[in-house]
């Protein structure tokens, strides 16, 4: 187990302490995915062009790929601790190479079994699986063996995947009697000394008219990830392109596979995504795309939602929420030890949440001063100055307190704080009042972050694509009718969303948006025209560096 300093455990004590003095409500949480980034700019040995991860060991120091070039080899790479860097790649050698396809290998727990497909002559069907063993992690490996017809058939059999626990071996199979055309089964047994047992097909719940393909298992086998279709035939509805990739979640290693679901725009792009991977500790996507064209290789952080109460902030009051509900299997605060937690909320939950908390929050000014021409930031260094005499309001606010804009001179002016064509943001506040054309928040002589059109006071943003492409982006939500409403403008990574009270309003598809390094105006448009100054209340505005819920 994980050794922790005397200091870190006492930081931990004393915000579970903390936690126990707030009280909050809850809703549903789970992971998201941080920006993908290409491996080759990681792991220089990479071929982007053809190499694909295949697996890791279960300690993360070594990682199996395959190649396209020539027939297609398994090699390896290889790091003495997970703070090193990988290797060079090592080919298997003849032992298991071929001048035929040998790819798709997979990685027995001890690190002693490997398991792989293969088109090589002698088999049962156009591809089939095969497995090889050595005697110790030093050692070559073995004679190759074919795992016989119980598993391979006639047709194309492979990409197996064993459990961490070796006792589950999944593959895909073309043969007869599925749900579509390529189908994922399953074959079980009790010990690692037992034989394999009967085929079993995974059902209509995960198996659809579709391909399932190039499966993997999460390293607690609690997660099923596969593509539907990598290169041809119909897609699984409600994807974002190409091929997809899905995940389907098991409650326990006893209980059956769920419904799978898409794993969003972050990594599913408009073109092919497949080959899904996950790193034994839970916290990385590995994954083949053809999204900038040609196919190359990507990573992904996996990202725990630890803000339980929906509120845009990862604070104390998910730290009681989590207090709350500790000692039981609440999924909401189950983040721990993988992102999608480990069926008890305990103390490995609670390590994963004090690491995330206030992470990504870059500005937050409070707007609760009682006086002063300052509004300072709590999350940063770029306190606001205040232009004009707008009004504190420490008893009007809808957290805590606001401060009042009189439509006429008043404003706020802030330091450069986020460049939007950097990556993923996201922009909250609370706001009162206010009237058609005029602007919450915008960037200095670049663009209107958050305004309200000219004509019935809807929500819009003016923060366009690159070159202008994309236009402004307008809601059919009115907020200016003197109610408090929550706004927000969230961007993805590829789309451009907005908010009003919890719910996204409207979104489109953007790949980028216009740049920046200029600060901010709070309560007037870009270039600080008459008619655009905010005439209200305006709350609590938080920017943050990462794509927040409604």
């Amino acid at each position: 187990m994980k050794q922790y300093s005397n200091s870190k455990i006492m930081l931990l004590s004393m915000a579970f302490m903390l936690g126990m003095m707030v009280t909050a409500g809850s809703v549903h949480a789970d992971f998201t995915f941080g920006e993908p980034v290409n491996l080759r700019t990681v792991i220089p040995f990479i071929n982007p062009m053809y190499d694909t991860v295949d697996c890791l060991s279960c300690d993360g120091l070594e990682m199996y790929i395959d190649t396209a070039s020539g027939g297609g080899d398994i090699w390896v790479l290889k790091r003495d601790s997970i703070d090193d860097d990988w290797g060079a790649p090592e080919n298997l050698g003849s032992s298991i190479n071929t001048p035929d396809e040998d790819s798709f290998s997979s990685i027995s727990t001890d690190g002693l079994t490997l398991y792989f497909s293969s088109n090589r002559p002698g088999g049962n069907g156009q591809y089939d699986i095969y497995m090889t063993t050595r005697a110790t992690r030093d050692s070559p490996w073995g004679q190759v063996v074919n795992m016989g017809p119980e598993l391979n058939s006639s047709d194309t059999d492979g990409e197996p995947w064993i459990s961490s626990d070796d006792l589950e071996l999944y593959f895909e199979s073309f043969r007869p009697g599925g749900y579509g055309k390529a189908d994922i089964y399953v074959t079980k047994r009790k010990t690692q000394n037992d034989p394999w047992g009967p085929l079993e097909n995974l059902g209509p719940v995960v198996n659809g008219p579709y391909n399932e393909q190039l499966l993997s298992l999460s390293q607690d086998g609690l997660l099923l990830l596969f593509s539907d279709h990598p290169f041809q035939d119909t897609p699984r509805p409600d994807g974002y392109g190409g091929a997809d990739m899905w995940m389907s979640r098991r409650v326990s290693l006893f209980e059956p596979w769920q419904e799978p679901v898409n794993l969003g725009p972050r990594v599913n792009s408009s073109e092919h995504d497949c080959e899904p991977r996950i790193s034994p500790d839970g916290r990385i996507l590995y994954f083949w795309s053809f999204r900038n064209g040609p196919w190359e290789t990507y990573q992904a952080p996996i990202i725990p939602i630890c803000d339980f109460n929906g509120d845009g902030a990862v604070d104390a009051a998910d730290m009681s929420i989590m207090v709350e509900h500790w000692g039981t299997d609440e999924s909401l605060c189950d983040v721990g030890p993988m992102p999608w937690g480990d069926g008890i909320v305990d103390v490995q939950d609670l390590i994963v949440l004090s690491e995330h908390l206030f992470e990504g929050l870059i500005a937050h000014w409070k707007m609760d001063e009682t006086e002063g021409i300052f509004a300072q930031d709590s999350a940063g260094e770029n306190d606001a100055y205040i232009i004009g005499d707008p009004v504190w309001q420490p008893a009007s606010g809808q957290v805590d307190g606001a401060i009042q804009l009189d439509g006429v001179d008043d404003c706020i002016i802030t330091n450069p704080v986020l460049n939007p064509a950097a990556g993923t943001f996201s922009v909250l506040c609370w706001i009162k009042g206010g009237a058609p054309g005029q602007v919450i928040l915008s960037q200095m002589s670049a663009a209107n972050w958050l305004c309200t059109d000219s004509l019935d006071g809807n929500l819009m943003t003016e923060l366009k694509g690159p070159g202008g492409s994309g236009g402004p982006l307008l809601s059919q939500t009115v907020i200016t009718d003197g109610e408090w409403h929550r706004i927000g403008l969230v961007y993805d990574g590829l789309h451009r969303k907005l908010n009003v009270d919890g719910v996204t309003l409207t979104e489109d598809t953007l790949d980028g948006l216009e740049g920046s390094e200029n600060g901010l105006y709070i309560g007037t448009n870009k270039t600080m025209e008459p008619g655009t100054y905010w005439s209200g209340l305006i709350d609590d505005v938080r920017i943050y560096n990462r794509v927040m819920k409604p």
